[in-house]
């Protein structure tokens, strides 16, 4: 009983956590970082204490990620996931879940769900041995979910290291869709 009540508990906040832009309305205030909502800094002119809010292109109300979730992952904009996109050595992968991804991704990218990605390794170049990943020959992964506050990315990129991928061959492009879509840049819906 204790599980169900932990699985549906954990559910509840999955859902806080990636389903805040349909719920949180313009202007609510929200976290930066480690549930902490102001930053003040002394300027030239004084104090100034910087919050964040909702506004109407927020793709969700959560924390800001770091540029780089695990030591050796390369940080990427928007002109290296373009060259990505022609490097057959290269994988562009949507972590976002399959609801995020037919809205609307990057054309060219393919999805994983950040939930599915580390037991799908074999997709990305790497050969199960055992209980163990062997990602000796695995592709250069440019991973993205929905910008800068998603965190699915990040919990996916720390599950493919603990299970073997090389940090150093995955790309994070932090700014995602939220950034992509901001810059007008092509997308794709309907995509699974």
């Amino acid at each position: 009983m204790k599980k169900i009540a932990a699985w549906i508990a954990g559910l509840s906040l999955s859902g806080l956590a990636f389903g805040q832009a349909a719920t949180l309305a313009v202007g609510t205030p929200l976290d930066i970082f480690n549930q902490q909502k102001t930053v003040t800094v002394q300027t030239a002119k004084g104090v100034i204490t910087i919050t964040r809010t909702m506004t109407a292109c927020a793709k969700n109300g959560g924390n800001l990620q770091p540029l780089v979730p695990v030591p050796g992952v390369h940080p990427v904009g928007e002109i290296e996931i373009l060259e990505a996109l022609s490097d057959r050595n290269a994988i562009v992968l949507d972590m976002r879940d399959t609801n995020d991804r037919v809205k609307g991704t990057i054309p060219g990218s393919v999805g994983i769900p950040y939930t599915e990605v580390a037991a799908r390794m074999n997709e990305l170049g790497c050969k199960k041995n055992g209980s163990q990943w062997n990602c000796e020959s695995a592709k250069k992964v440019y991973a993205f979910c929905n910008g800068p506050v998603c965190p699915q990315s990040p919990m996916a990129i720390k599950a493919m290291t603990r299970d073997g991928f090389p940090a150093d061959k995955i790309y994070y492009y932090r700014g995602g869709m939220l950034d992509w879509d901001a810059l007008g840049l092509t997308s794709v819906k309907d995509e699974f």
